[in-house]
């Protein structure tokens, strides 16, 4: 059982590392872009929005698993 928590463990830190790192570029990208351009800030930052909800809903399946995984130890 205990290498199911250590699975659980990587899971959600993997997710939650990709995350935040593909966050902090995505938005240094970003306001790199509209400091370039100004005029199209409105939608590079609609764009932005979207782009970072995918991104959490990636590091959410990964604390899925994590729960799936937690929920093997107990059953």
């Amino acid at each position: 059982m205990g290498i199911i928590a250590v699975g659980a463990g990587v899971a959600v830190s993997i997710a939650g590392l990709g995350g935040g790192v593909g966050m902090g570029l995505v938005g240094g990208k970003a306001i790199e872009s509209i400091a370039r351009q100004p005029e199209v800030g409105g939608d590079i930052r609609t764009l932005l929005f979207i782009t970072l909800a995918f991104i959490e809903t990636l590091t959410i399946y990964g604390l899925l698993i994590a729960f799936m995984l937690v929920g093997k130890m107990t059953a």
